[in-house]
């Protein structure tokens, strides 16, 4: 348990030089979503998605975040189909955009981590207090050792507060020390990339920032 809470404000302490270089350009201020003629690109069901999701955010405008995150986290856990890539998209590892995850209806754990974090931006919540996670998460019980490879969004209220965990599979949101089934492994965000005392492979970061340029042409503004 101490060791996953450590972990965790690693990431928040030690930002590596690389990574801030790798995604120079991309910091996030504020955000806005695009048209609903963009979501149209993908289909009906998109649409319908791209609808219910901006009344969402409009009617979450200067509530207090915890609310936000409640909100945000309902909205995706409910009315998105977790679905693997290779069923969803025929390949192992893709990073949809919100629009696109909405035309499938369906995403896997990268998505709804994604989708999340951007809805909480464009309410205003500062970049600062969020990071999508990249975590082993154990499988089978409390006494498994096995484990799989899985994203959450953590939260920050502060900077050395303990983070709350939104997660595509759990509905409650819980904080880091009622997750100990979670190991982060590594967290970034559109400022940088932490890594704790565990080696990682970063090179998925590639998907990040072409899922940020997706966006982009698709109208995001960041």
């Amino acid at each position: 348990m101490k060791l996953f809470l450590l972990v965790f404000r690693q990431h928040l302490r030690h930002c590596l030089l690389p990574a801030m270089l790798l995604l120079a350009g991309l910091c996030v201020t504020a955000a806005s979503l695009p048209t609903e003629r963009a979501a149209a690109r993908y289909g009906p069901r998109a649409v319908v998605l791209y609808r219910e999701w901006n009344q969402l955010l409009s009617g979450l405008q200067g509530v207090e975040e915890r609310q936000k995150l409640s909100e945000v986290n309902q909205f995706f856990n409910r009315r998105i189909l977790y679905r693997e890539d290779i069923d969803n998209w025929g390949v192992q590892d893709y990073w949809a955009t919100p629009l696109e995850m909405f035309g499938k209806g369906a995403g896997d754990c990268e998505d709804f981590s994604i989708g999340k974090y951007i809805s909480l931006l464009v309410l205003g919540v500062s970049p600062d207090k969020l990071r999508l996670v990249y975590v082993k998460a154990r499988i089978g019980g409390p006494g498994s050792t096995i484990s799989q490879a899985h994203m959450v969004l953590a939260y920050y209220p502060s900077p050395s507060a303990e983070p709350l965990i939104l997660d595509s599979l759990v509905t409650s949101i819980d904080t880091a020390s009622q997750r100990p089934d979670l190991l982060p492994v590594f967290s970034f965000n559109a400022q940088g990339l932490w890594v704790g005392t565990r080696s990682s492979d970063v090179s998925k970061l590639t998907r990040w920032r072409q899922v940020m340029d997706k966006m982009k042409n698709e109208g995001f503004i960041f």
